[in-house]
């Protein structure tokens, strides 16, 4: 197997894995970039951040990776908007 085949089997794998596994984030891209695979997309917390990128760390080492992983919580305000 070539080592771009191996890479991709690996992100597929990564994708299979975030799908299905206890993070279940679907709405991440994971996409080859050069020479690194770059992962990028929305997460809902900074703990799912962290565990999005320690499992890619885990099925992609000795690779390149970069990330672009926003926050976003889709919690109500703790507080009202102050307009002026």
């Amino acid at each position: 197997m070539t080592h771009t085949g191996s890479t991709e089997y690996r992100i597929a794998h990564l994708r299979d894995r975030l799908a299905t596994g206890p993070t279940a984030e679907m709405g991440i891209r994971i996409e080859m970039r050069g020479d690194s695979v770059l992962l990028s997309g929305t997460v809902p917390s900074s703990a799912c951040r962290d565990e999005v990128l320690r499992i890619a760390e885990h099925h992609l080492a000795g690779l390149s990776l970069r990330e672009d992983l926003m926050v976003v919580s889709s919690s109500a305000p703790d507080h009202p908007e102050e307009l002026t």
